[in-house]
């Protein structure tokens, strides 16, 4: 998750929204499955950091003492609001744990068809075949969050394309969420295509809701500082 959270939290009954995507996801291809699972898992990020900026205003987090050392509600804080805001978190979190449990048993599924399916042949579209034994096939790089950029460097090639920190990464090259490997296969995109132009869609927030925007990100050391992006993307 984008936030770290906090609190007392242990096992209390889970909603019935994230208990059941596997109910909901009968009869679809495990690709849709896991992008279903993971537009929930966008969903859910942003309710609890949106719950979780309520305890901010408020200087709290999920266990800050909300009485004072003899017991009486404190009177520097809306005591009665924070109760109410960690409430609402709790069950958001422990639906997320639900969640990401089942986002990993449909990316086990995904990968043991993938493996299971047959190997192109030579009649395959040129355009559409693979560029080389470990790249992926267009289908199966799937366009889900799995990265935010969290900070961008002046006069970098990364500024240069249009990123802006909090773009939330959906693919990067033939990188997607599927095959990322902690962000490892990223930095191999890059290596492997300094000075050439990498096709990156990003989802952005603005005044109107959330948007993709495909950008074209070009690696190179000579921008005049560390790295070949000059940017910082964080996993999530």
């Amino acid at each position: 998750m984008g936030r770290q959270m906090e609190g007392d939290i242990h096992n209390p009954s889970v909603g019935g929204q994230a208990a059941s995507t596997s109910a909901a996801s009968n009869g679809t291809s495990s690709r849709d499955r896991i992008l279903s699972l993971m537009k929930r898992k966008e969903a859910l990020e942003a309710e609890i950091n949106s719950l979780s900026a309520v305890l901010d205003t408020h200087g709290v987090n999920m266990q800050t003492p909300l009485t004072t050392f003899d017991g009486y509600p404190r009177d520097d804080i809306d005591v009665a609001q924070i109760r109410t805001t960690r409430a609402r978190i709790i069950p958001l979190v422990n639906d997320m744990k639900v969640l990401m449990a089942e986002i990993e048993r449909a990316l086990h599924s995904y990968h043991a068809e993938q493996a299971g399916a047959p190997e192109p042949t030579g009649s395959e579209d040129p355009a559409t075949a693979s560029s080389g034994p470990s790249a992926p096939r267009p289908e199966t790089i799937v366009e889900a969050v799995f990265a935010v950029v969290n900070q961008v460097f002046p006069s970098s090639p990364a500024e240069a394309a249009g990123l802006k920190a909090g773009d939330k990464i959906k693919r990067f090259g033939t990188v997607g969420a599927l095959n990322h490997e902690k962000l490892a296969k990223v930095a191999t995109e890059v290596q492997q295509n300094e000075n050439r132009a990498i096709s990156v869609l990003v989802s952005r927030a603005d005044a109107s809701g959330e948007k993709d925007l495909d950008l074209s990100l070009t690696p190179r050391r000579d921008w005049g500082g560390r790295g070949m992006l000059g940017c910082h993307l964080l996993q999530l």
